[in-house]
């Protein structure tokens, strides 16, 4: 499993040397774009509208634009000392508390925690406290240049640290249109609805949900393969010679037509002689 990142975490005087790994990933089949006409994968190039011109990587800089148009260039060794500054310090434990104290909202990615050398006592030393006092721990981490707000918890005989997005990344629900009041629900519906929740009430088996699109896709992809109903980029055709011949014979052409259009020089007339 990947190693994505490699520090160490802290709640009071205990240190846990650690490794994060992904614990979720994206399986969605990823479909190409082709030129309808010869089957290419269409690239996509960096071009600055000014200059008309595609940028290369080295010529491109980072900014942030404080109003419209106007920017603040950041240098990479400002950008790259900041992030040395903080990745350097271990994720401290800041806070500990109840899982059903958080609203989902707020989670994001998660990752799997494994200790690294000489980590493994002090890793299962606190799993054991977190699972004894049915807490979750909080902390702060900096993952790919990003300062995160993040829980520690146990998953299973693993601890699991999860993302969590600070308050001001939540938008405000006041801000949602339309949203219409409880007095508008009549208690004939309402218990037809609790019902219809009771049910369907069940445990939650997360295996028995699946991706019915992505399975469909997958099908008809393969169904076209066996069926032979496929396509192939087009080879970039090289100038063959006759094709070399006929551009210089263009070239030829032009050129004996430059020089027809030239005026000819000026003779110089001779003096008159004296007499």
């Amino acid at each position: 499993m990947h190693t994505i990142w490699k520090g160490s975490i802290s709640f009071g005087l205990v240190n846990i040397p650690i490794k994060l790994h992904a614990a979720t990933e994206n399986n969605d089949i990823k479909l190409r774009q082709l030129h309808k006409e010869c089957h290419s994968p269409i690239s996509y190039q960096k071009v600055c509208p000014i200059c008309d011109k595609e940028v290369k990587s080295e010529e491109i800089v980072k900014a942030y634009e404080y109003t419209k148009n106007k920017f603040v260039v950041l240098d990479d060794e400002d950008l790259e000392k900041l992030k040395k500054e903080n990745e350097d310090k271990a994720v401290e434990i800041i806070d500990f508390v109840k899982l059903e104290e958080i609203d989902p909202i707020y989670f994001e990615r998660s990752y799997f925690m494994a200790p690294d050398a000489n980590g493994g006592k002090a890793y299962a030393l606190l799993r054991k406290a977190l699972k004894e006092s049915g807490k979750i721990g909080v902390a702060k981490i900096i993952i790919r240049s990003k300062e995160q707000l993040a829980v520690v918890r146990v998953y299973k005989d693993a601890l699991l640290m999860e993302t969590i997005h600070f308050p001001d990344e939540v938008r405000n629900v006041g801000d949602v249109p339309n949203i219409p009041d409880e007095d508008t629900v009549v208690k004939k519906e309402l218990d037809t609805a609790l019902l219809l929740v009771d049910q369907l009430t069940t445990a939650f088996d997360p295996d028995k949900y699946t991706d019915e699109y992505r399975t469909a896709l997958m099908e008809l992809i393969e169904e076209k393969k066996a069926g032979n109903t496929t396509v192939a980029k087009t080879e970039k055709k090289a100038i063959s010679p006759s094709n070399t011949t006929d551009l210089m014979a263009a070239l030829q052409a032009s050129l004996d037509k430059t020089k027809k259009k030239k005026p000819a020089p000026r003779k110089k007339t001779p003096a008159k002689m004296k007499a």
